[in-house]
């Protein structure tokens, strides 16, 4: 199922928006050997950023498959071999990752979808204990140049409660001007002793 409309501009206008590096670290992806998935990977930008800062494979996820060669586009002329970018409809078939394998999933400018709490019981179902789900969207503001309509844009407050609800806990915000704001949700760990 393709998402609602989301406004996505050309790849060089998308990328002039982020610092995707700096954007990983305020959310909290640290440089480590875990997985990471990327629901919705568009362009690549935020996966090639990740996969700078994993040894382990980043999963890119998109339904059009002129992302997913985007993604591999850039992946090539990065020099990097850990990302795996796959044509897949996440609302309909869920990622493929097996359970708790990833230590970090991004969902970014993706939770407008219809089906929001599937895309996020989905990333808790991947994510080992103590692993992040980072959230990014637009703000719920009319001067965006881009973005979705301001009717399916979710607020940061809207997002921590579908993290509560579905298992999360939620994190600080974070803004991330001049159109977006930021999210890490925290997949509780496994109490000791705990069935």
């Amino acid at each position: 199922m393709k998402i609602r409309d989301s406004g996505m501009p050309e790849q060089f206008v998308w990328d002039g928006f982020f610092d995707a590096p700096r954007i990983l670290q305020k959310l909290r992806l640290e440089f480590s050997e875990e997985d990471v998935v990327d629901i919705g990977c568009g362009f690549g930008t935020f996966s090639v950023a990740a996969a700078r800062m994993t040894r382990g494979i980043v999963h890119a996820l998109d339904i059009d498959s002129g992302m997913i060669s985007a993604t591999l586009s850039r992946a090539r002329a990065a020099g990097l071999g850990n990302i795996k970018a796959v044509v897949r409809d996440v609302v309909a078939t869920g990622t493929g990752v097996p359970d708790v394998a990833a230590g970090y999933v991004m969902l970014f400018n993706i939770l407008h979808a219809e089906d929001s709490l599937g895309l996020l019981r989905e990333a808790h179902r991947i994510l080992r204990p103590g692993g992040l789900a980072a959230l990014i969207h637009w703000v719920h503001e009319a001067r965006t140049p881009r973005g979705p309509p301001l009717e399916i844009r979710p607020r940061p407050q809207q997002c921590q409660e579908w993290g509560r609800e579905t298992g999360f806990v939620s994190h600080e915000t974070v803004l991330l001007p001049p159109h977006h704001f930021g999210l890490v949700l925290e997949k509780p760990a496994v109490r000791q002793g705990a069935e």
